[in-house]
């Protein structure tokens, strides 16, 4: 049986350039943006305008040229539908004091717009931060409640903290792949982080757990079992009995979310891409990054942490 875990330095030099492309995305986009990634309405504040005018005339550019005449030097302009609709999504922030009608009057300087269909969805540059707050906060309860669950779960297991550790640091790698991809979506498609983006990251952060801790477990399940193995060898051992069906239950996952990224609507296609991307992270990172980060503090090769040889050899709590 061909072992895993031998060739960890080659998962950790995978995991290292990935990190540095993405950290050096973000980088990236902050020197030419101002901001990491572009920053939706939900989290910024701002006003997002759904209009329908009655006639032909209405283009990008001209739409753009009212927008900042009014204040907004950076709309994020959308055509709905095909262009016999004249359908048209705006998404800016304005100065104070800035109201609707007034952006609506100056819009009808273009063509004459349908009253009737006009969507106009404002949200606050507080509620913005207060979203953003509730997402730094849910990723660090969650980081706190995993170590706590795995710290209880695994009592019986020698070193039982290490298993926490390692999965927020699986946890760790999958949000910043996840958080890269979407500065260069940004860079490149124009993408925005909105409330979405935030429900992606939570469950990518809920899957990369989930399934490291399916292979946890097998290794405190096997360590009482082989008493005398290498370590490496246990964990080898129990990443070859969960893969399968760790593999089977992503594969299934992944030919749902590349059918709606094919055919599924533009409202969704942007949450679905990411959940894709960190979701195919997080099942790397499970196998590759997470249980051969164990091995390597085992076996003392981690800087700054000391390592123990014979932890398999001895079932006794830590």
């Amino acid at each position: 049986m061909f072992n895993l875990m031998e060739k960890r330095r080659w998962y950790f030099m995978i995991s290292g350039v990935a990190l540095t492309i993405s950290i050096g995305l973000m980088i990236y986009s902050t020197v030419t943006t101002g901001q990491p990634f572009r920053l939706g309405v939900d989290f910024q504040g701002g006003s997002i305008y759904e209009i329908q005018f009655e006639e032909a005339g209405a283009n990008e550019e001209n739409i753009r040229e009212v927008f900042n005449s009014l204040g907004d030097e950076n709309p994020i302009i959308q055509r709905l539908g095909d262009e016999n609709d004249y359908r048209w999504s705006i998404r800016g922030s304005f100065t104070e004091g800035q109201s609707s009608e007034e952006v609506i009057e100056a819009l009808e300087t273009i063509a004459p717009v349908a009253e009737d269909s006009v969507n106009i969805e404002q949200v606050s540059g507080t509620v913005g931060q207060e979203v953003t707050r509730a997402a730094l906060f849910a990723v660090l309860a969650a980081s706190i409640v995993i170590t706590g669950f795995i710290v209880i779960a695994f009592r019986t297991v020698p070193k039982r903290t290490r298993y926490g550790l390692c999965a927020i640091a699986a946890m760790v790698h999958d949000v910043l792949i996840v958080m890269g991809a979407m500065a260069l979506f940004g860079l490149i498609f124009g993408w925005e982080i909105d409330a979405l983006f935030l429900t992606a990251v939570l469950t990518v952060v809920g899957f990369s757990v989930q399934d490291s801790i399916v292979v946890f477990d097998r290794i405190r399940e096997n360590i009482p079992k082989h008493v005398g193995e290498p370590y490496e060898t246990i964990v080898d051992r129990s990443v070859w009995e969960t893969i399968h069906r760790s593999l089977a239950t992503q594969l299934n996952a992944f030919f749902i979310m590349i059918a709606i990224l094919l055919f599924g609507g533009d409202t969704v296609q942007q949450f679905i891409a990411v959940l894709f991307i960190g979701l195919l992270s997080g099942t790397y990172s499970s196998i590759f990054v997470a249980v051969p980060l164990l091995v390597s503090w085992e076996k003392g090769e981690l800087p700054l942490l000391e390592g123990d040889e014979h932890i398999a050899a001895s079932p006794a709590k830590a």
